[in-house]
């Protein structure tokens, strides 16, 4: 989707800032440059705050009320001409980190807290900085972005799964014809495999570690011998919603993030291959695709109404995956101490999250142009009497027959046979007539199992009404 209204999208490089940009919105206040020097003000803020609340740097006297509010109103404010003039100081410093410091010296001067600037980035390196700014960046945008739109994904597929759970269709394993289902329980597999990986991506907690340059507090101990500073970090990170990490490098080791990765690389398997089989179906006919009156399907055949939104996900799925499987590969392995090799592909966590958004919101749009053919999936139902050579060469076995697969694969095997055929066979079968009259009454259409049952019995947690 164009942003035709913004000339800078354009001439950007990359898709995502120019020809999805308004769909990137909602990534922009956790991805973008500015939004991570934000997020690193607010640490060095947080950090600041946890000295001033220890009794015994007495150098960093506690904040009053007014103190507390200049420094929530900086973090609040943070803006554009904010974040230029870290861009400035980082011309200077050539420092990204360094400059984050020296601006929240600006803003404190010739205030109350100008005294206690010199504590501002007190022992830290500039990692203990970053792996908390990006934790807290992650677990924003998961929760407030990609989680709310898997779940408005998976809810437009339960909904397929109940408005179609009685919707008799073919199955088809290895592409051949195979026992009948419902186009319904198709698409609640779908719901539940999506669900289940949306747990397991929502569970993971990324740790946050602020231990110093190699990651014992080296510096700390020296200048505050007597300070609990395993207690202190802890406290304070476990208030910023981050699990402690103790034992670190320089780095937080990103073993955590991998696994956020890994889950989320899982998601977009799930819907990939959803992707894939309801582009199939309307290959088939099975689904029709709703039209608006002006757009165009092909730019030479008229008649065309192509699946481009599936198309659009199942490509930006690849780009997303392979992103995040470099991510999860890469990022827990550093030499020593530290290597800065990680940095420049933690800046890329977000395009990874910008593409998976877009698949999502692909999906979410193709499902809601989706309309059922009956006649179709009728059509290809009553057209293969044959599926239902298992339903009465497994009752001949239960009734003590022999040959009875067989018989059937004599029958039925690699041929199209009508209900003529096949109630001529079974006519000749020494059944009890009960059992006769009853796979003499079934069809195509009627073979459809615990189907329906099993979509009313999805679990409450994805069911919408």
């Amino acid at each position: 989707m164009k942003n035709d209204a913004n000339p800078a999208a354009l001439m950007a490089l990359s898709p995502l800032d120019g020809r999805y940009q308004q769909q990137m919105t909602p990534l922009q206040a956790y991805f973008s440059e500015q939004a991570l020097m934000r997020y690193r003000l607010v640490v060095e803020v947080r950090w600041l705050q946890a000295l001033a609340a220890e009794d015994a740097i007495v150098e960093v006297e506690p904040f009053q009320a007014d103190d507390q509010a200049l420094l929530q109103q900086i973090m609040d404010h943070f803006g554009t001409d904010d974040a230029e003039r870290i861009k400035q100081l980082e011309r200077v410093t050539n420092h990204d980190v360094k400059a984050v410091e020296y601006f929240l010296r600006e803003r404190l001067a010739d205030t109350r807290l100008e005294r206690c600037s010199r504590m501002i980035h007190f022992a830290c390196t500039s990692e203990d900085v970053t792996n908390l700014a990006y934790a807290m960046i992650i677990h924003a945008a998961r929760d407030e972005v990609l989680l709310p739109w898997l779940d408005r994904v998976i809810q437009s597929m339960v909904r397929l799964a109940q408005d179609h759970r009685a919707v008799a269709m073919l199955s088809r394993t290895h592409g051949q014809p195979a026992s009948p289902t419902t186009l319904g329980k198709e698409m609640a597999i779908f719901a539940d495999r999506l669900r289940r990986q949306r747990d397991q991506m929502a569970a993971v907690r990324l740790p946050g570690k602020i231990n110093g340059a190699v990651g014992n507090f080296n510096a700390h101990q020296v200048a505050y011998p007597e300070v609990d500073w395993l207690g202190l970090t802890s406290k304070l990170l476990t208030g910023m919603g981050l699990e402690p990490r103790l034992l670190t490098t320089q780095i937080e080791p990103h073993d955590e993030l991998a696994a956020l990765c890994h889950a989320m690389m899982r998601c977009n398997t799930v819907l990939l291959d959803f992707d894939r089989d309801v582009w199939g179906y309307i290959a088939m006919g099975y689904f029709r695709q709703k039209l608006k009156a002006h757009e165009v399907g092909s730019s030479t055949m008229p008649h065309k109404v192509n699946p481009i939104d599936f198309e659009n996900s199942e490509g930006n799925i690849g780009l997303a995956n392979a992103l995040l499987g470099h991510l999860a590969d890469k990022l827990p392995v550093s030499r020593w101490q530290r290597d800065l090799s990680d940095s420049t592909v933690l800046r890329n966590v977000g395009v990874a999250f910008g593409h998976t958004l877009l698949a999502l919101q692909a999906t979410d749009r193709g499902i809601g142009k989706l309309e059922v053919n009956h006649a179709v999936i009728a059509a290809d139902l009553n057209q293969n009497w044959e599926v239902l050579a298992e339903a009465i060469q497994t009752v001949m076995r239960r009734h003590g027959m022999d040959q009875a697969y067989e018989q059937l694969k004599e029958l039925t095997r690699g041929r199209r046979i009508g209900p003529d055929e096949l109630h001529a066979f079974v006519a000749t079968l020494p059944l009890p007539q009960p059992v006769q009259q009853r796979l003499l009454a079934l069809t195509p259409e009627g073979y459809t199992g615990l189907a329906e049952l099993l979509v009313a019995k999805m679990p409450v947690n994805i069911v919408t009404r």
